[in-house]
């Protein structure tokens, strides 16, 4: 069964939620292998964790049996004859093994059921993009994107990636990175939209004040207050904005009112990061899901900024101008006049180096916590001396 590209512009979220033939799930997943793209199924964190249940809740089961198995032995042991002595293998040998083989049979469909949930999940996908003019890419290991959240951490891994070209390039997806190790050791998980732009734009980020936390915000990295620019009207009240010392009034020529009231009205529950020529918007909800209300949103979202985006890429940083003219320096006398002057010329793309990233700062949590770690291994140290 193959979904049917939907008319040019018209959202069609049934290849999510319609019904599928296990033959094409089948089919799907193994012409996906050939081409060496993931195809559903397992992901190492899902193996590891399906053994580890299964030595952990085999071990338990073989505990309970044997237990069962000796009291109801004690109960049968106190007659005598050959009735007795059978009662007695079936109950010692017999409990246990049934157990065993009951718990086998019970993992055995469980890992079944979840490969297949898996692999139809990736065909649900599959069918979806392509039914929107999208393309189902699966999994990418450390996305090559400029992003905050894209640098973050070890076993860096995005799922089940949706991409499209037109109008502009985009990307949806889930993404995944670990910090810490051993007992300290955690996962992030974010949805994503990558937006591909016109031109490299200043370095700008709006932290969404709807999905902050008891302790301020919730994005991994912060930024010096210096670079929090207020700006006019209701917008404060949805987004903190910070960008580049210097770059204040750049950023009121990309943030005018009709682009500020896009963004409260269609993005106001996501954090926005504008980096090099790309636009993101991140979560810690999943995004690339089974769930047709999530994409009609995401869908709305993006398609509304996307029609205030042609406008960004006439924006041109006048930096680069004297940088060139920096660095072309003075005309040799025996040159000749060939030379383009620079007075006057509308500055190429790009972003001089100033506006090209904020300035980080350190979270005053995360200095507390190691301070508090420090003191409390000192302590257990002199414990153990006395």
């Amino acid at each position: 069964m193959t979904a049917s590209p939907s008319p040019t512009g018209v959202f069609d979220p049934r290849p999510l939620t319609d019904p599928v033939d296990r033959a094409a799930v089948r089919a799907h997943a193994a012409a996906r292998r050939e081409r060496g793209a993931s195809a559903g199924g397992f992901r190492m964190p899902q193996i590891v964790g399906v053994i580890l249940g299964v030595v952990f809740a085999g071990f338990f089961v073989w505990i309970g049996a044997t237990i069962l198995s000796a009291v109801l032995s004690v109960f049968f042991g106190m007659g005598s004859g050959a009735l007795t002595d059978v009662l007695l293998v079936l109950v010692g040998v017999g409990i246990p093994v049934l157990a065993i083989v009951a718990f086998v049979g019970a993992v055995v469909v469980i890992v079944y059921r979840t490969y297949v949930g898996s692999a139809a999940r990736a065909y649900r996908l599959d069918r979806f993009a392509q039914a929107n003019g999208m393309s189902f890419v699966g999994e990418v290991s450390a996305p090559p994107l400029p992003g905050m959240i894209f640098s973050l951490g070890r076993a860096r891994s995005a799922d089940d990636v949706l991409r499209g070209e037109r109008p502009r390039w985009v990307e949806f997806g889930n993404y995944r990175y670990t910090t810490g190790s051993g007992k300290n050791s955690r996962t992030h998980r974010w949805g994503y939209v990558a937006v591909k732009l016109d031109t490299p734009l200043p370095h700008i980020v709006l932290d969404a004040v709807g999905n902050n936390g008891l302790f301020g915000s919730n994005l991994p990295q912060s930024f010096e207050k210096e670079q929090h620019l207020g700006l006019e009207g209701d917008f404060d009240r949805y987004f903190s904005l910070y960008c580049p010392t210097g770059y204040e009034r750049d950023a009121l020529y990309l943030f005018t009112p009709d682009v500020m009231a896009r963004f409260i009205d269609n993005a106001a529950a996501l954090d926005v990061e504008i980096v090099d020529d790309w636009l993101f918007l991140y979560s810690h909800r999943p995004f690339s899901t089974l769930d047709p209300a999530t994409w009609a949103w995401l869908f709305s979202a993006v398609g509304a900024l996307l029609d205030k985006l042609d406008q960004w890429a006439r924006w041109r940083d006048d930096r680069l101008a004297a940088e060139r003219a920096a660095g072309a320096g003075a005309p040799a006398h025996d040159s000749l006049p060939f030379a383009t002057p620079l007075e006057g010329l509308r500055p190429p793309p790009g972003v001089a180096a100033p506006g090209k990233r904020l300035r980080r700062r350190f979270s005053w949590l995360s200095i507390v916590a190691v301070v508090g770690l420090v003191l409390f291994w000192l302590l257990e140290v002199f414990w153990n001396a006395l």
